[in-house]
């Protein structure tokens, strides 16, 4: 059957060469005619036509399999690869092949590159100098130790370090002078600045209470309000808004909690809190709450107050104390008791926040701290001072953040006694930091 299946192919070959051979009878099959030599030399030669019709006409090897780059055991595993890929002496090979390893990395989001409590950050570029710069080194990239290497004829840059597995960072990559997020990187947390890139490691986890609830009932915001401080305190123009909690109509007697840095808070992209308020409200975890952001930007010129507001100014707490509060509880259903009332802030707000503590007790009894830019005196007063009635939160990242001053400011408030619930994380001094962390004092204070 072989047989006659290579001699048809023989047969139409030589029908469209036009081959002056032999030509067999339709008729006459393999069963009921015994082949002559001229059929064999027939069978042979067109053989060798076919095999030599399926041959390539070129004599190239085959490809190289591609190399499945996606998996690494350890950090070392990977720059084995990378070490292999980068000196191989073929350019164009070795150009291949660095494409190859790049692609798999991006497809497999894969940078910078993560393995246990190690890090790869990876960056390619023609540049003559590449650094990161980050809440790791105070974004700082002349910080010694993070100026990246260079591999082999390629064109990756690469610096490896370890963070806790926990741990969560905002960074740029600065490539010669430019301050550029990292192209191959998907994750991003905005700032007070625009967006950083962000480094997630293995045990860091979402804030999920910064996504809205599929059917969280939605609080509401006001437009921009402007109240014009006495001459006694700030003499100028405030602008700020309000939250009012889902189903307000319904509601009385609501507790109040003012925020500094209130644009930054209430943002989405920032503080993410309206999110948070409408989530917690939402699952009954706290009672329904007003908020009220206060905005330190001039509302004519733009220019950000917070660096004299925030900082131990009585003018500030005195405007809040007695002319914001009068005014919220004149236009809204409030609680004005003081133990009813809350003040939040980060960094030089969280000093601002201390500071209401101390000197406006009688307001403000609820305390909230994110990362306390604080100076010496303000913790030489707590400790000097009788016990006040507060209830504090306070937090801090560990890496390049507010953590000493913080661990001072809490053992000075341990050992007075007063309720405190202090928080540390894995990460630096950034919204990305806050914004988990807004949660915790709003239960600690309006828990049910």
């Amino acid at each position: 059957m072989v047989l006659l299946f290579v001699f048809s192919k023989a047969r139409t070959l030589q029908k469209k060469k036009n081959l002056n051979v032999l030509r067999i009878s339709e008729n006459d099959t393999a069963m009921n005619r015994t082949p002559n030599f001229m059929h064999f030399i027939i069978i042979f030669l067109t053989g060798i036509m076919l095999n030599s019709a399926c041959k390539k006409e070129d004599n190239s090897e085959e490809p190289k399999p591609v190399v499945d780059y996606r998996t690494f055991n350890s950090a070392s595993d990977f720059f084995t690869v990378l070490n292999n890929v980068v000196t191989l002496t073929d350019s164009a090979e070795r150009i291949s092949r660095t494409n190859a390893l790049w692609d798999s990395l991006k497809e497999n989001k894969q940078i910078p590159l993560i393995i246990g409590d190690s890090v790869v950050f990876l960056y390619r570029s023609s540049a003559s100098t590449v650094s990161w710069a980050g809440d790791f080194n105070g974004w700082n990239p002349a910080t010694a130790g993070w100026q990246g290497t260079k591999a082999g004829q390629s064109n990756i840059w690469f610096l490896k370090k370890s963070f806790p597995m926990d741990a969560r960072l905002d960074y740029k990559i600065v490539a010669n002078t430019n301050w550029i997020l990292d192209p191959a990187n998907p994750n991003q947390q905005y700032s007070g600045f625009g967006p950083n890139s962000e480094l997630r490691m293995p045990d860091w986890q979402f804030p999920d209470e910064t996504k809205l609830i599929a059917g969280a009932g939605r609080g509401s915001l006001s437009e921009n309000q402007i109240i014009t401080s006495a001459a006694a305190n700030l003499g100028y123009q405030v602008r700020y808004k309000v939250y009012t909690p889902f189903n307000y109509s319904q509601l009385e007697n609501l507790p109040v909690i003012y925020v500094t840095d209130g644009h930054e808070y209430a943002d989405d992209r920032l503080g993410a809190m309206i999110i948070v308020l409408d989530n917690l409200i939402h699952q009954n975890r706290i009672e329904p709450v007003i908020a009220v952001f206060i905005d330190p930007r001039d509302p004519v010129s733009g220019a950000n107050r917070r660096m004299t507001e925030y900082r131990a100014n009585i003018r500030f707490a005195n405007f809040v104390a007695d002319e914001l509060t009068a005014k919220i509880d004149s236009d809204y259903k409030t609680n004005a008791d003081a133990v009813k009332r809350a003040i939040l802030g980060t960094s030089l707000g969280g000093w601002n926040s201390a500071f209401f503590g101390l000197m406006r007790s009688d307001k403000f009894q609820l305390i909230g701290i994110h990362s306390p830019a604080f100076d010496n005196a303000i913790l030489q007063n707590f400790s000097n001072s009788a016990l006040l009635p507060l209830k504090i939160y306070m937090s801090t990242g560990v890496i390049f953040d507010t953590q000493t001053q913080a661990r001072n400011m809490k053992t000075i408030l341990e050992a007075k006694g007063y309720p405190l619930q202090y928080k540390e994380v894995n990460e630096g001094h950034s919204w990305g930091n806050w914004r988990a962390l807004i949660d915790e004092p709003l239960i600690w204070f309006f828990g049910k």
